[in-house]
Order: C-alpha cells, then structure tokens, then sequence
C-alpha cells in the first residue's frame, strides 16, 4: 500500500507517461489510416492456392460446379391444394471433391411454423411442409427416419462412411443426406425422391409466402426438392431459408410434366413440348403469329373457359415442359386464365415470344407489361449481353414481384425489375442468400439506366453516391458483405438492393459510368452459367478498369464509413489559389473541384489535371493517392492565371458519400 505522497507521486508519473504517449502517437501516427487492399477470407484464400479461382476475377483452371438435371412428375389437386411429385435428379460432381453426402434444399419446410424464419416473412398459413414418403441414391434406399441435423460447411469425405443411406435435418429447410458411397470427383449419382406438399395459402399477398388464391389459381415457388449448390468456397451451401434472402442454386436441365384438371392453363419456365395435346387448334393458330410483331395477341380470352374451350378436352392433362441450361423452375396455374402474347427482338439472336398469363380481373395490370417486358429484355441484351432464354413468362397470383429462369411473378410493375434478374441470378449465378447486393443491387442499377432510356431521357446517376453519406454509420445497418440471410428486416432491403446503385454512382464518378458498365459487361460474359463471388467481381474490376481499387471495395462492401467531404479554406495569392479540403469521414475519395470564373477577363491558363467544361468552367481532379498518406486536409493548388475566381464547389458530380453538401461550395 503506497503512502499519500507516494500515490500522488505515481498518479503523476502515470499522467506524465499518458502525455508523453498520446504526443508521440501524434507525431506517428496519421490522422487516418486509409486501408487499401480487399480484405480476404479463408474460403477465398483455399480458392485461390487450389486454383479453383484466380487474382484476375476469372474462373481458375481448376474452377467446377455441380451440374442436376432433373425430371418431375407433378399433379395438382385443387381440392385439397395439394402437389403430388415424383422426381428423378442426375448429379453430375465436376469438381474436384469426393463428396461424402449430398445436401437437399427442401424451403416448403418454412412453412411447417417450427422453422426458423425471418420477420416479418411470416408464413400466411401452416402446413405440413415436404413429406418425402421415398428416397434413393444410385437404387439404394435412405433412410428417412429422424436423425441428428447434418453439419455445416465442406463436405470432403468422412471419417467413416455410414453403414446404410440417411438423411437428418428433413424437418428443417436444408436436409443431409449421409452417403455408404460417396460421389467421385467427376462422378455422377441418380436420386429419386416421391413427395407432397399442400400449396400455402391465406390473406393477401405476402411476398413468397402465399403461393395461392383459394382454390382457383396457383402460383408454386421452391416447390420440389432440390439439391444444393457445393462450391469451392464453403462446399454444401450451409443456409437456411429464413424467408427475405433468396436462392442459389445449381444449373441443369428440367424436364417437367404437370398434371392438372383440363380447362386449367399452365405456365412455366421453358418450352412446351406437347402444345397439341393441351391446347386447342384455335390457341395454336394464334400462337403461331405472335412473332410476327409486336402486337399483343390473345391467345385465350376471357370467354373461352374450360375443357374444350381453354384446352383441349377432357378431365386431366399433362402439361410438359423442357428447359435447358436454367437454376430453377417456376409455374402457375389458374382455372379462369387469360394468356395473351407479343415479341422481343434480341440483338444478336432474334426474336422471342413474351407470354403473360393473369386472371381477367387484372387485366388492367397486364396493359403495359408486354411492351416493359420487352424494352427490358431488348435494353439489357443491348447493355451486357443477349438473353440467353428462348421465352419469357409474366404470371399473375399472390406474388408480384419474383423472378426464375424464363418466368417472372410481375404485372407490369415490377415487369422491368424482375426482367432484369434474367441476367443474374438466372444466367450470372451469385449465391444471392448470402450477397444480395450482387443481384438486386445490381438490378437496380441498371433498372434507373432502362428507364431512362425507355423515357428517352439520360440517366440520373449524380447524387445518388453523396446520399450515402446522410445514412452511413446507421448502428442497424451491416456492411454488404455480412450474410444478408441474418442481416435483419430494418436494412435487408437497403443493403441489398439501395446501396449497390449508390456504390456504382460513386464509381462511375471516379472511372465514368460507361466505363463501369463495359467493365461490368465483361465480367458478366465471362461468369455466365458459373458462380461468381464478390471476390471475382472486385478483382476483375480491377483488372478490367485498370485501377487499384482495393481502396474502394473494402470502405463500400466491408465498412458502412462515407467520405464526409468539405471545402475547409480558400485563399487567393496573386494568380494562385489555394483550396484547403478536408475528409473527416473514414472512406477517402479523389478530389473533384469545380471551378467557375467571371465571365470575361485575362485567359485562363491550362493546368495538367483540369479540363474546361465549358469556357468559363473548369475541372479540377486529384487522385485518391493524394490521402494514402494518412492526413485528413489536403491543399489543391489552383493556378489559372489572373483571371478571377467566382465559385469552387467540391464533388460537383455528388458522387462520393457526404453528410453535408452544403460545406461543399464556396464562398458558403
């Protein structure tokens, strides 16, 4: 125990060694420090040393995915609600893991109320989710019975093989199916799985989670058993469907037959294969003109209902669909639908049918749809690369805004937006459970360029980047890169879908928007049909724009920081000025000055780094190395010669996250 004077002796000693310590992390450390590289995970490190992905953005000699094919049988029972299916998946194992078990998505069970979900996606109405009465692997039986869940993550092989086929987890949205033999790298194995599941429905129209009206019109989602995507990354896709977050899914061929009463009309991803079967010779008749321009031809009318006048007749008919070279299947069908019919004209590859299919009473949704349809799968084919799909489908019911491979749940609303998701994730397949951003974030950018140009107007990507910086830091809000699947319902929607235009805008600002979007075409051509990572797309961005980036990636994907931008000081000396701008936020930016001089005087000298926007206009620009040091001021020396200065203002363009625009300017 130290004395009174001893202990005021230490106190002060303390204070002294305090002071002594904060003065030399004054003199040595920078106000800021500015991290520069993309941060990095284990998985996409394993990635990059197997080779399975590469430091260019592109797919890595030894990149592979799982390939699964699938063939349904599906009836539907409007009595009961009830699907009944038999359905037969190839799995073709092409990369380069023995896989010691096989993971089964299985999202009907969010509907059995016992499953985790996410609010306010609350299922309308419970059921008894999947019940999976059959399963084999290669002609061997699994075992159903309830098991202890599988665990998460790779699935290399086990220590020691189980002594039969079983499954674990079947009451839950992701099930494990533990293999006797597991599937050799480039090896192929065959499952059969018989199910049923009665169709949710309820009051009104919540998104997913209502998949009827009544008894009268269907519209299935997630509505088989699939098999998960395993990748390189984290092998077996380890989510949960918790209800906000979407799909991942692997890519294959779906041959589809679906058994309904006759007079009901049935949509779907891909081609009818059987048109003479179901539909009547006046419905064929019509159909076979629809290409021939862009009218909007009825295909079956209002009037024309039931067996014999809707369809062909009879008391049950299969409909058979093929689609090839597609993530997932989506189909509708009503008992009372109108289908009516135009074209798309896709650059580089031709015409295709537009189909929509909605109950007459919503008629007046469907007006416009046809030709937003169209203008969207024309646009984009246009912006990044052709659509890829011999159709497309709108289909009415409880969900009008979600999209699948050839078909989209959209009146003409979301007609646009949900056209989009034709190009990622149906052709450019990013895990949208977990990186959103990368899909809807993505659409959405490129929604504000389609409908400029559909209002033949240019689009307004200025101020969208500076908005950030009013909401950035929000406690609620996750950096993009946290699993979107748990990024809870109060910033779900605006770090998936909002902040990604935003981002984009900020880097249109320093690189120019056309540049971002040839860059961005490049990468989607060369991912199409694979999955690409966030990773991919950061660095072949990088590479394509040929900029160190890394800078920007990490402060917009792994931080919530905005640049919080000003004008601190202005000072005239002679034919110099000095404009003094400081950064207090944690993300750097370029330096971007608008300059404005009076209208006549002595002429305005060149300077290396501006460019005149006009004859009394200038553009001043300092790279973003400019703040690599670690200050927060920087001092833009402007010299134009004599000729008066009337008006700076920084970030002209609003481009870079600020709280403050109004600082931005001088004189204030």
């Amino acid at each position: 125990m130290l004395s009174r004077s001893s202990s005021t002796g230490a106190l002060l000693f303390i204070g002294a060694l305090t002071l002594r310590a904060q003065a030399t992390t004054a003199a040595h450390y920078p106000e800021r420090a500015v991290r520069r590289d993309i941060p990095m995970t284990n998985a996409i490190r394993r990635a990059f040393a197997a080779g399975t992905r590469d430091s260019s953005g592109r797919p890595g000699r030894n990149y592979g995915q799982l390939r699964t094919d699938y063939s349904i049988d599906a009836r539907l029972d409007p009595g009961t609600s009830r699907i009944t299916g038999h359905e037969t998946i190839v799995v073709q194992n092409n990369t380069n893991d023995s896989l010691s078990s096989i993971v089964m998505r299985l999202d009907q069970n969010l509907f059995l109320f016992q499953s985790p979900h996410a609010a306010p996606w609350v299922p309308a109405e419970p059921t008894d989710g999947f019940v999976i009465t059959r399963m084999t692997v290669n002609g061997q039986p699994v075992n159903l019975a309830p098991q202890a869940m599988g665990g998460r993550g790779r699935g290399g092989a086990a220590a020691v093989a189980p002594a039969e086929n079983r499954a674990s987890g079947m009451n839950t949205s992701r099930a494990t199916i533990s293999l006797v033999n597991a599937i050799a790298a480039k090896g192929r194995a065959t499952l059969e799985v018989d199910w049923s599941h009665k169709v949710p429905g309820g009051p009104g129209a919540a998104h997913r989670m209502v998949q009827r009206w009544a008894d009268t019109l269907y519209q299935p989602t997630q509505w088989y058993p699939r098999v998960a995507v395993y990748d390189d990354l984290r092998g077996w896709d380890p989510e949960l469907y918790l209800g906000p977050s979407e799909f991942y899914n692997n890519f294959g061929r779906f041959d589809v037959r679906i058994d309904v009463p006759a007079g009901w009309i049935v949509s779907g991803t891909g081609v009818l294969q059987n048109p003479e079967d179901v539909l009547t010779p006046a419905a064929r008749e019509r159909l076979a003109h629809v290409l021939e321009s862009d009218d909007v031809r009825t295909i079956v009318g209002t009037n024309e209902v039931g067996p014999g006048q809707a369809t062909t007749a009879g008391t049950r008919l299969v409909w058979h669909f093929l689609a090839d070279s597609v993530n997932d299947f989506a189909w509708a069908t009503a008992r009372k639908f109108n289908w009516t019919a135009t074209r798309a004209t896709i650059p580089g590859k031709g015409r295709v049918p537009v189909n929509m299919y909605f109950l007459p009473g919503d008629s007046s949704l469907y007006v416009n749809a046809g030709s937003i349809a169209r203008h969207a799968l024309e646009f984009y084919s246009s912006l990044w690369f052709p659509y890829q799909f011999p159709q497309l489908t709108l289909q009415d019911g409880p969900s009008a805004g979600m999209e699948y491979p050839m078909v989209i749940n959209s009146n003409q609303g979301a007609a646009d937006h949900e056209t989009g998701h034709q190009w990622w994730p149906m052709t450019v397949s990013n895990n949208e459970t977990w990186y959103g951003w990368m899909d809807e974030g993505f659409n959405q950018y490129m929604n504000i360029l389609s409908a400029a140009d559909r209002n033949h107007a240019s689009p307004m990507l200025d101020r969208l980047g500076q908005s950030y910086g009013t909401v950035s830091g929000d406690e609620a809000e996750p950096p993009m890169m946290w699993d979107a699947n748990y990024a809870g319902a109060q910033r779900y929607g605006f770090t998936t879908y909002s902040k990604t235009p935003l981002m984009l805008s900020m880097l249109g600002g320093i690189v120019g928007d056309t540049a971002v979007q040839r860059a961005h075409r490049q990468w989607a051509t060369t991912w199409m049909y694979k999955h690409p990572s966030p990773w991919d797309y950061m660095f072949f961005m990088n590479h394509a724009l040929g900029r160190d980036l890394g800078w920007f990636w990490n402060y917009w994907l792994f931080t919530t920081e905005s640049v919080d931008g000003s004008i601190a000081d202005v000072k005239t000396s002679g034919a110099k000025t000095t404009v003094t701008v400081r950064q207090d936020g944690q993300m750097p930016s370029p330096v971007v000055l608008k300059v404005q001089f009076a209208p006549s005087g002595a002429a305005i000298k060149p300077m290396k780094n501006a460019v005149m926007f006009d004859a009394s206009t200038a553009i001043v620009t300092y790279p973003v190395d400019v703040w690599f040091s670690g200050s927060k001021t920087f001092k833009a020396e402007l010299n134009f010669g004599a000729r008066k200065i009337e008006k700076i203002t920084l970030d002209p363009g609003a481009r870079f996250p600020d709280r403050n625009p109004a600082d931005n300017v001088w004189p204030r």
